[in-house]
């Protein structure tokens, strides 16, 4: 009987979804047993890579592929109107659930860590598996006890479907549980464009820009008399959240309830 972990792969066919099924098949500890995609087709996972072929056939449905693989985890990297349905998918066959696609509610989130306690099961959503990401954003709650004015502008590909991004409100999250709530800027401003000023939040803004070329960036810029400090975050792959990813397959093993950021399985 294998010790192995085995794994589902929700959005296969998608560029992160391919470099979770490169990052499960190059580790021994991990087993791929299942890949599912709406429109790969039914070819081996192993040819969405690059690798030899795997015996694991790309599958259209999801619960299908649960149904007949039994994994112990699904790793998603959909999008924000798949990733809920998917993971009560998940949870309905006792497979825990490792997110990366952002959108949920808080009350969504409560659902479903009430699920996962009901089937005695752990779940994560992260808005981001890259640990200087994480880093970037726990500096950033440092930073404003002391610089308490803020605003954060986040940098992303012009397809990305939600905004702001998910590291940016968790990052906004983090800076409101370090400070009070501030409302910055001149009490009588006026946006002569509507949208100018960015996203209210907690006292100050988040800005979201939208370009072709661009990957995945986030600067928190925090003002005081005389100075500015400057956080920032690039990332340049996606191969830069898979450490972060092949952590929380193994570490969601042991965990109970649904766990919202990825900070909380760093040592």
């Amino acid at each position: 009987m294998s010790d192995k972990i085995t794994v589902a792969v929700a959005g296969a066919a998608g560029r992160m979804g391919r470099e979770v099924v490169r990052m499960v098949l190059e580790d021994p500890e991990l087993r791929l047993v299942a890949a599912i995609a709406t429109s790969a087709g039914p070819v081996d996972a192993g040819t969405l890579v690059g690798k030899p072929d795997t015996g694991v056939i790309v599958t259209p449905h999801l619960g299908d592929a649960l149904s007949v693989s039994r994994p112990d985890v699904l790793v998603d990297f959909t999008n924000p109107k798949s990733a809920m349905p998917n993971t009560e998918t998940a949870l309905a066959y006792g497979v825990r659930p490792v997110i990366g696609t952002t959108g949920f509610t808080q009350e969504q989130i409560a659902e479903l860590d009430k699920q996962c306690k009901e089937k005695g099961i752990g779940g994560l959503i992260a808005p981001n598996f890259s640990i200087g990401a994480i880093l970037m954003m726990k500096f950033s709650a440092m930073a404003a006890k002391y610089f308490p004015h803020v605003e954060i502008i986040e940098y992303h590909g012009d397809q990305k479907l939600d905004a702001p991004s998910g590291t940016s409100i968790k990052t906004a999250e983090w800076i409101a549980e370090a400070r009070e709530e501030l409302r910055q800027g001149n009490p009588n401003e006026e946006e002569v464009i509507e949208g100018a000023r960015g996203g209210y939040y907690n006292g100050f803004r988040i800005h979201s820009v939208r370009l072709p070329g661009v990957f995945a960036q986030q600067e928190v810029v925090f003002g005081a008399f005389g100075q500015t400090l400057k956080i920032r975050h690039d990332s340049y792959d996606r191969a830069g959240y898979m450490p972060g990813v092949n952590t929380a397959i193994k570490k969601i093993m042991t965990v109970t309830g649904m766990v919202y950021g990825f900070e909380h399985f760093l040592d």
